[in-house]
């Protein structure tokens, strides 16, 4: 399944790609996704995020999958404004990949573009469990753009 999420911002990309890699953001989007523990490691410009997420909100077929917690690892590797993008479930059948992309928008704006690729590869539902999945990552990233909103209004 493919998932486009895009999200504006009143900073130049220079400023929000700076945000997107500074740990302690990425900590404060954590805290707003209410995951149960996470790190977040940075190297040059390599950003890693190693999460244990919360899945009591899934439906039960996809919490059978699941379990009652799930491992996601989120992994960005920045090249100039555009960086290839996934998200793993070490053990489980489920993955995401692609780009994040800032563009310009206006005279010191920004568009953040994602495009994934969901996949979970379970025989007869993993469909349904596809769009569950990129529901869940667009709720995460609206999470991150409330949290980006703040930031780069100077709430840090």
């Amino acid at each position: 399944m493919r998932l486009r999420h895009e999200s504006r911002y009143a900073a130049a990309p220079a400023q929000v790609r700076a945000m997107l890699l500074d740990p302690a953001f990425r900590r404060r989007v954590g805290e707003a996704q209410d995951i149960v523990s996470g790190e977040v490691s940075v190297a040059g410009e390599r950003i890693e995020l190693d999460q244990l997420q919360r899945t009591d909100h899934l439906p039960a077929i996809a919490a059978k999958i699941a379990g009652a917690t799930t491992r996601a690892v989120i992994v960005e590797d920045w090249q100039g404004d555009v960086a290839s993008f996934s998200i793993t479930t070490p053990g489980k059948p489920t993955s995401a990949t692609g780009t994040r992309t800032l563009r310009p928008d206006g005279p010191a704006g920004t568009v953040v573009v994602i495009e994934l690729d969901v996949v979970v590869k379970v025989p007869l539902i993993g469909g349904k469990l596809e769009a569950l999945m990129a529901e869940n990552i667009t709720t995460g990233l609206r999470d991150e753009e409330r949290v980006a909103a703040a930031w780069l209004s100077g709430e840090h």
